[in-house]
């Protein structure tokens, strides 16, 4: 059954002026401090306002329509993890604003089956002179919490913002990192049955992030629809199970495929995504042998690496896991494929060692393999975690295997020779001597 369904959603607003039927207080008390600075800025202002053929003076209004969404039609199923991704600008934040009624679409419908809560901005509602309990109590109740959902949930949503020390001080006193703390973790711990989340997590400090991503994912786990946006890709690719990709008001792509989505983002917006760093907002468990927990690109010791990558750079990849039981024919190891799919190569850790050498033992591990740069062209890479036990075709299911991309960079070649991108996927630099014949 579906959560949500888009039939032909579009939105035009008029440049300059507002068409919007429905106002929010705030937007109310904005438009008239706007109104009377601008009056007073006439007053005082020594230049005059544009002059009309008839010599008198009027205000200039700017003409014209914007679509911010173009005929967008989509569903989502109940249970699904959505990531929304697009440039700015591209209509993420009026589609989420749509199905959450806070306004209404020029053409087509939208609707919902259960109960939705929206996080897209977090803190509206609360009151800089109420005590931080004061303000979880009125949040929450605007948010459709009933009181005693809010009371026998209040000590984890105190905890999960960790501002216990504060809770009685007024808010207007918080950093601005406590007051996004508290009010995040106020609509988070609401039980609906659809969550929207705006590029919310864009503010805090990267430990709370994490925080914040995890109980995204756990929402997922526990069978809620989610629709996330973000600009943080590496999220997106971890957290969802389907993309959908917005451009300039028109929708793009649909797809269970989150990977292939954000390369058709990393196109259109003419870029590419370097993810260094594969590190699970959540505990993973692929399997009873061997489970990842980390694994990232850096030098040697683990230090950060450029991007773009360049020719001389020591690149290694990192693999931190648990080997869950010792297995004499455990092997870990990796795939290398082009932008396109193609696959280069792949390798495992016991290449070239002699039987018993490199066996993994029970516990934790760091395994590290160098990546062969000089030989690779200019242009993006993926490398993609395999692993294996004799008798199990493959450890990590390939729509969820923990994965990086990388690119190399066009500054390769040391020569003036030859400026261009060769030909072909590699570009080994290999070794001439020139004589008489």
């Amino acid at each position: 059954m579906s959560a949500v369904i888009a039939e032909g959603l579009s939105k035009q607003y008029s440049l300059g002026e507002s068409n919007e039927a429905y106002l929010a207080i705030r937007d109310v008390l904005a438009r008239r401090s706007a109104s009377t600075i601008r009056k007073v800025s006439r007053v005082f202002s020594s230049e005059p306002a544009s002059p009309a053929l008839d010599g008198t003076t009027r205000k200039v209004v700017p003409s014209g329509a914007f679509l911010a969404l173009d005929d967008v039609s989509f569903e989502i199923k109940h249970g699904d993890v959505v990531g929304l991704i697009g440039r700015n600008g591209s209509g993420k934040s009026t589609l989420l604003k749509i199905i959450s009624r806070i306004t209404t679409p020029t053409r087509g419908r939208a609707r919902i089956r259960g109960r939705l809560a929206s996080l897209l901005e977090v803190g509206t509602g609360f009151h800089g002179e109420l005590t931080g309990r004061e303000n979880v109590l009125l949040n929450g109740a605007i948010l459709g919490m009933k009181h005693r959902e809010i009371k026998s949930k209040f000590d984890e949503i105190v905890a999960f913002a960790d501002v216990e020390q504060f809770l009685d001080t007024p808010v207007k006193r918080y950093s601005s990192g406590m007051f996004i703390r508290l009010a995040f973790s106020v609509a988070a711990h609401l039980d609906p049955d659809i969550l929207l989340v705006d590029e919310v997590l864009a503010v805090g400090d990267a430990a709370f992030q994490k925080k914040c991503l995890a109980k995204l994912g756990e929402a997922g786990q526990e069978g809620r629809t989610v629709v996330f946006v973000s600009h943080n890709m590496n999220a997106v690719e971890q957290l969802c199970t389907s993309g959908i990709l917005l451009d300039r008001g028109k929708l793009i792509q649909h797809s269970p495929d989150v990977a292939d989505c954000i390369r058709q983002y990393a196109s259109r917006a003419g870029t590419d995504f370097h993810f260094h760093r594969w590190e699970p907002v959540v505990p993973v468990r692929f399997n009873d042998w061997f489970n990842p927990s980390r694994m990232y690109l850096g030098d040697r010791a683990g230090n950060p690496v450029p991007s773009p990558l360049g020719a001389t750079d020591d690149v290694w990849l990192h693999v931190e896991g648990t080997v869950e039981g010792a297995q004499s024919t455990l092997r870990v190891g990796y795939n290398f494929f082009t932008s396109d799919g193609v696959l280069l190569y792949s390798t495992w850790h016991t290449d070239g060692a002699v039987a018993g050498e490199v066996r993994l033992g029970q516990g934790q591990c760091h395994l590290r393999s160098r990546v062969p740069t000089p030989l690779l062209n200019e242009g993006g890479f993926r490398v993609e975690l395999v692993g294996s036990v004799q008798g199990v075709s493959a450890l990590f299911p390939r729509e969820s295997a923990p994965s990086l991309s990388l690119t190399i960079g066009s500054e390769k070649y040391g020569t003036s020779y030859w400026m261009l991108k060769r030909l072909g996927i590699l570009a080994p630099q290999i070794e001439w001597e020139v004589g008489t014949a």
